[in-house]
């Protein structure tokens, strides 16, 4: 309320001192036109009165017709009077209603009389103001005398009082209906959303209900947004601080982000971290004018982010985005995440010709089908493996510049694009502590032996102290391929590579998401009911049906979506009650499209799943849905807490985020995850129903199972999963693996000769 009566005074006392101005410099300038007109009127009487004085001032016996004629002239209308002085400043006739003050020569006839031409102005006799036009009279450049009219000037002060009365109170009414509507506009606009801001936050702090309390006006978004993201971080710390309470309780422990940043502090002790990938958390494009960030869609992103956001440090990735550089520094750094940030991302400029070398061609073309052995043939090419080493040796440089001035740091290499990295950065930092993590599958040695730089990866590879895959099959395929391709010893018990005296060892990290993704039975009381969830869903997509199955992948070979969608076709075959009934929604992100196989892939998906959508749809249903664009995980979790099945049903992966995403959606114990056996996810969810994506038959069973299993049934398994990926959540995956590496010593650089060297 003092704040209201403030703005009101504040309002008030402004409007009135720019009325006040207002009003005095208009009624200023009326007065001065006012005198300007009577000048031009006294300028042209004054001429017509010359040419009757002058032939009469010359001799002083005619004094009397000049008293005769000035009071003729003076008895005009606002003309109070006529003076004629002589030469000397006497007068020689004056109008005798003038008053005695003008019976001597004024200063202004005088100031007329020295620059030789007609002078007016106001003057002040007594009370009253007196407007007088002086004349000076010649003849022969002789002085004759000087003519002067004299007006009253009181009706100019009187219009001019009355002409700022009036503006002052029609401009003091117009600012303060003005002042008045501002007051409404900041009671609507500001107080009642900061109110409401208040409000929310007060509810926030006792725990009540905040739903629809907190402002959307545009004005108040950005705050809103902020308070929002504030409100989120103390309501996920007190989730953590409760959940960690009740841990201490049971006498167990949990991993969360907090503890994840207490424990990398303890175990780096201030040493810096620094991550690389080639995939940027952040990106911006440009959108018109506009510029906004994006997360790409990664599984990569969506677990290492996290570890970052806990810990702080650098993310050093490839600037991908078209509005990156206009983002970033001189160094190519900005703070992210953008709503909250906490760590620094440094990005890289590759070329086109690198990007397309380095990422498209060796990279994606040779080295993923290579590792996922999916029966697509690597392509391998001398130029692109020229582009992958100048791209290594660059990030290499970025890392290293990132280091200067550093002591014993750690650093995180992710995935197959940065298999030479580790060398490379050993070889001018040996004090630094190097892991790599592969996110992809490892694949036999023959299969790895058709590379023909093989033992190149390989070397470069063994420049890091810590080597992760995602399972331990992985690992020992790694160790078995560098036992058949290059000189070493390995440790077979330890599971370590000594190349050039360098020790190197070889350990499963099981990557997962972040905790904070399980949500409470809470959060499944708080959403409404699956089916009213997939009812919604089902008719925004214009599909009448009762059940509901999704998938989510990268639009890639690897993932076996065709597999999938024949498997759909041979479920229908087999079991007709479900035609009309169940539809699958494939939510596919385009990905890699500058690849030719991948360009193909899209096509070859459309035509399978129109194929089948023309066998067995009808005019309200068809049982393929086939969404291919970028889809944000707000898009994408409906369709998780909506499907009565999940279809994981990769060729080949090294984990598979999609399946354990899924699991963390379903707060409300339902759904039946049906999962690849050859997804490093099948290690860990043995409650999901396994199968061989290969095999159509085994799958379309394993599709009638999950729409047919009981409640009970799929709350148990959905429950044990749930608990499986609660406890191996992304923040134990972090802190096993920066564990592992901290825990490095310097002398452990030679391994226990447990098998002999082997000649390459």
């Amino acid at each position: 309320m003092r704040i209201t009566l403030r703005l009101i005074l504040s309002l008030v006392l402004a409007s009135s001192a720019v009325v006040f101005v207002s009003a005095s410099y208009q009624a200023r300038q009326e007065q001065v036109r006012l005198q300007e007109e009577l000048g031009r009127r006294a300028a042209i009487l004054a001429d017509s009165l010359q040419e009757l004085t002058e032939p009469l001032i010359v001799g002083t016996e005619r004094v009397a017709d000049l008293q005769r004629l000035v009071e003729r002239f003076g008895n005009r209308e606002r003309l109070a009077g006529v003076a004629l002085y002589a030469a000397d400043g006497q007068a020689l006739a004056l109008t005798t209603s003038l008053p005695q003050q003008f019976h001597a020569l004024p200063s202004l006839a005088e100031e007329a009389i020295k620059v030789n031409e007609a002078q007016h102005g106001l003057i002040r006799v007594g009370q009253k103001p007196w407007h007088l036009f002086a004349l000076p009279m010649r003849r022969d450049a002789s002085l004759l005398g000087t003519l002067v009219l004299f007006h009253d000037a009181s009706y100019i002060e009187a219009h001019a009082t009355q002409l700022w009365r009036q503006s002052f109170v029609r401009l003091f009414f117009h600012v303060l209906f003005i002042a008045l509507l501002t007051l409404l506009i900041v009671q609507w606009s500001l107080i009642r959303p900061m109110a409401k801001t208040v409000e929310w936050v007060r509810r926030l702090r006792s725990g009540e209900s905040t739903e629809g309390v907190l402002p959307k006006e545009a004005l108040f978004g950005p705050l809103a947004r902020e308070v929002r993201h504030m409100a989120k971080s103390l309501v996920a710390a007190k989730a953590a601080a409760e959940e960690e309470a009740k841990l201490r309780h049971a006498g167990e422990s949990r991993w969360t982000a907090e503890r994840l940043k207490e424990h990398v502090k303890s175990v780096l002790q201030s040493r810096t971290l620094v991550v690389v990938a080639n995939r940027e958390p952040y990106m911006h494009i440009r959108e018109g004018r506009q510029i906004r960030w994006v997360m790409p869609a990664s599984g990569l992103v969506t677990a290492v982010e996290p570890i970052l956001r806990a810990c702080g440090g650098t993310w050093i990735a490839h600037g991908s985005g078209d509005a990156d550089r206009e983002t970033a520094d001189a160094q190519g750094k900005l703070k992210v995440p953008p709503e909250t940030p906490s760590y620094t991302l440094k990005r890289v400029w590759l070329t086109k010709e690198e990007e397309d070398g380095y990422y498209y061609c060796f990279a994606n073309e040779g080295l993923w089908p290579l590792c996922h052995i999916a029966h697509t043939r690597p392509i391998f090419k001398a130029e692109a493996w020229a582009e992958y080493q100048r791209v290594n040796a660059k990030f290499a440089a970025a890392v290293l510049e990132e280091l200067e001035g550093t002591e014993n740091p750690c650093v995180l290499i992710q995935d197959y694009h940065f298999a030479l990295l580790p060398r490379l950065i050993k070889a001018k930092r040996p004090d630094a502590k190097v892991a790599l993590f592969w996110h992809i599958p490892w694949p036999n040695p023959e299969a790895f032996a058709i590379c023909p730089w093989a033992r190149d990866l390989l070397d470069g590879m063994l420049g890091a102290d810590l080597l992760g895959f995602h399972i331990q099959f992985h690992c020992n395929n790694f160790l078995d391929t560098v036992d058949r391709l290059v000189e070493s010893r390995i440790d077979w018990e330890r599971f370590a590579v000594n190349r050039h005296e360098q020790t190197t060892l070889v350990k499963p990290f099981p990557i997962s998401i972040a905790s904070e993704e399980v949500n409470g039975p809470r959060a499944a009381e708080s959403r409404p009911a699956a089916s009213v969830i997939r009812e919604s869903l089902l008719k925004g997509l214009g599909v009448a049906g009762s059940s509901l199955g999704v998938g989510v992948d990268r639009i890639d070979y690897t993932k076996g979506i065709g597999e999938r969608f024949r498997a759909i076709e041979r479920f229908l075959e087999q079991h007709k009650e479900f035609q009309g009934q169940f539809t699958f929604v494939e939510l596919g992100a385009p990905s890699r499209t500058l690849i030719k196989r991948y360009h193909d892939l899209g096509a070859e998906l459309d035509a399978e799943a129109d194929r089948i959508n023309r066998r067995f749809q009808t005019r309200t249903w068809k049982p393929i849905v086939f969404l291919k664009k970028h889809h944000s995980h707000a898009e994408i979790t409906p369709f998780y807490q909506a499907a009565n099945l999940c279809l994981v049903t990769s060729l080949h992966d090294g984990m598979n985020l999609v399946a354990k995403e899924f699991i963390a959606a379903r707060a409300d114990g339902q759904g039946v995850l049906v999962l690849s056996g050859l997804t490093g996810a099948s290690r860990e969810l043995h409650d999901a129903l396994i199968v061989n994506p290969y095999d159509a038959e085994q799958t379309a069973d394993a599709i009638h199972v999950a729409l047919t299993m009981d409640e009970a049934e799929q709350r148990v398994r959905m429950e044990r999963m749930r608990q499986t990926i609660h406890e191996r959540n992304i923040y134990r995956w972090a802190a096993d693996l920066v564990s592992e590496l901290a825990r490095l010593r310097p002398d452990v650089t030679r391994a226990n000769d447990s098998r002999k060297p082997q000649a390459v």
